[in-house]
């Protein structure tokens, strides 16, 4: 029975996906802590390796440097922008204060407007604007920051838990930087673990590749709505470009963080050609990605460019916003793990 298994393409796949499944969506997620350590230790092993050599550091040392060259390159970001954003208080806060001004004056505008085309008395449709847009405000106050505020347990368990992660994290990524030679010697003695070698390999290629792909597709609409927004003479429109680009990673919201409310705001100030351009810039920051992200995760990995965006379709369908890199990355191993098994299965 079980040859008979074995020899079936399509019940071997269904079983495949099936146990890949389980992992991403039960294994995955407790173990994730030592899973992202053992990938930072492959990925870089070679340059530790060569730290090791040239400058006489052990691979447990070049590790430390590492994390803590990654997190001082981390908070150097945060500080640059936290100090932007403390630095744009002021004027901020004076916009917020002109804003209700200019809304209201917008509101009457349009109202006069709406008013002549539709012969409609505009100071009705003003009072209904106005009263609609109070209880919204109210709703906000009443309902929605009290149960923002009341969730604050919530977050500081979320950052607990996002602690326990790092810390784990670390204390991993050492221990595997010591015996990364003696696991790897102990795999490649064992056969059987060949095909688990090929599907580390594939893994971490699907991850440089991802990384990758991510950096060249941030840089380009980075850069576009930079452009965009500082030509058009927005305050701050470069700074606020390349923070469009940066939160372009973020699942379903990415520019729209920043390019949606940018132009809202323009279209309160009267500013419509500004609120259009940053409307403009935010659909083409869509394609942008659409377009590239299948192709450059797909044709470096070797896999069709359709195959990753279905993969990415499946993933938010089963593991939520995570399934973004979930989705790809089962496929990915679905896909290394079937391969390997193929050429085992033709050298007997």
């Amino acid at each position: 029975m079980a040859e008979k298994i074995k020899e079936n393409r399509l019940i071997t796949l269904l079983l495949l996906t099936g146990a890949v499944y389980f992992f991403l969506k039960f294994i995955a997620p407790l173990t994730a802590p030592v899973l992202t350590a053992m990938l930072f230790v492959t990925i870089f092993g070679p340059l530790l390796l060569k730290m090791q050599k040239k400058l006489k550091i052990h691979r447990q040392i070049g590790a430390i440097l590492l994390l803590l060259l990654a997190c001082g390159f981390l908070a150097v970001l945060l500080w640059v922008l936290f100090s932007w954003i403390i630095g744009s208080l002021p004027g901020l806060v004076e916009s917020l204060d002109n804003l209700e001004t200019e809304l209201y004056s917008f509101i009457h505008e349009l109202c006069n407007v709406v008013g002549r085309s539709l012969r409609i008395d505009h100071q009705y449709l003003e009072q209904l604007l106005s009263a609609g847009i109070q209880e919204c405000i109210d709703y906000f106050q009443e309902k929605l920051l009290p149960d923002m505020l009341s969730q604050s347990i919530s977050y500081a368990r979320g950052m607990i838990s996002f602690f326990g992660f790092l810390v784990t994290f670390l204390i991993a990524t050492v221990l595997l930087a010591k015996d990364y030679d003696d696991i790897m010697n102990r795999l490649l003695e064992r056969e059987e673990c060949h095909v688990y070698l090929e599907i580390i390999c594939g893994i971490i290629r699907y991850i440089a590749t991802f990384v990758k792909a991510q950096i060249i597709i941030m840089s380009i609409i980075g850069a576009l709505a930079a452009a965009a927004l500082g030509i058009s003479g927005i305050q701050h429109g470069i700074l606020w470009g390349l923070l469009a680009g940066t939160l372009d990673a973020l699942p379903f919201i990415g520019t729209g963080v920043v390019l949606v409310p940018l132009g809202i705001q323009q279209i309160f100030y009267g500013n419509y050609v500004r609120a259009g351009i940053c409307l403009l810039v935010y659909v083409v920051c869509i394609f942008i990605r659409e377009m590239l992200e299948p192709r450059l995760i797909g044709k470096r990995v070797g896999v069709s460019p359709i195959a990753i965006l279905l993969s990415i379709y499946a993933g938010i369908r089963l593991f939520g916003v995570w399934g973004i890199i979930g989705g790809p990355l089962g496929f990915i191993i679905i896909y290394q793990t079937y391969l390997s098994l193929e050429r085992r299965r033709g050298k007997t």
